[in-house]
């Protein structure tokens, strides 16, 4: 067993919550401003535009990717200027620690 302890480095945690229907395109977008990959899962809750609680409404996903603070930036000016005013979206941004950070810059 190695006694050399794992080593971190912080990068940028984007989160982004929409419409389901809006998968493939918020795919794109990221793809689009060098994000390398990303999770996605199914969401629901309540905000400001009322609640979406079920398939039948198209349901919430949450994406989610680890990436630098650039891509980050380029995604969440992505997201204001196309998507916030016109789709139940919202997306933000934390600095995380992560280990083999260097995978995402």
């Amino acid at each position: 067993m190695s006694t050399t302890p794992p080593t971190h480095g912080h990068v940028a945690l984007l989160t982004i919550v929409a419409e389901s229907i809006l998968e493939p395109r918020l795919e794109r977008e990221l793809r689009a401003c060098g994000a390398s990959g990303w999770t996605v899962t199914a969401a629901r809750g309540e905000g400001s535009r009322n609640r979406r609680v079920g398939d039948l409404d198209g349901g919430n996903v949450r994406i989610e990717s680890l990436v630098s603070n650039d891509t980050a930036a380029a995604v969440m000016q992505r997201l204001a200027d196309d998507y916030f005013t016109h789709y139940a979206i919202v997306a933000w941004v934390a600095d995380v620690a992560v280990h083999r950070s260097e995978r995402y810059i």
